[in-house]
């Protein structure tokens, strides 16, 4: 079985596979990517395949720089976004704006 290069919260999956989610907001440890990347996604709770997506674009934001489109993006409200950015990344300040499509959907 082939290894994912990124996940997402489980919570996240219809979302990203409805393509409501066009953006993820990462710290520095995968501010690797680049565009045309493709990449295998997973399920971060177990590791499960779910989707293929393309990096757009990929960028560093701080928190007070995220707007209504970015939430837009994430399918959440601004202050929603900002809340489970920190609850995730508590101690980071700067972080990456990866934007994304979906270009492969597991059936």
């Amino acid at each position: 079985m082939q290894p994912n290069d990124i996940t997402f919260y489980q919570r996240f999956e219809a979302d990203i596979l409805a393509g409501r989610k066009t953006i993820t907001i990462r710290d520095k440890s995968e501010s690797h990517f680049k565009a045309g990347d493709i990449l295998r996604v997973g399920r971060f709770e177990d590791n499960q395949y779910f989707c293929t997506i393309e990096v757009l674009s990929v960028w560093p934001i701080t928190l007070d720089k995220l707007t209504e489109q970015h939430a837009k993006q994430e399918n959440m409200g601004l202050e929603e976004l900002k809340e489970v950015i920190r609850g995730i990344y508590p101690n980071e300040k700067i972080f990456w704006l990866i934007q994304f499509k979906t270009i492969y959907k597991k059936q």
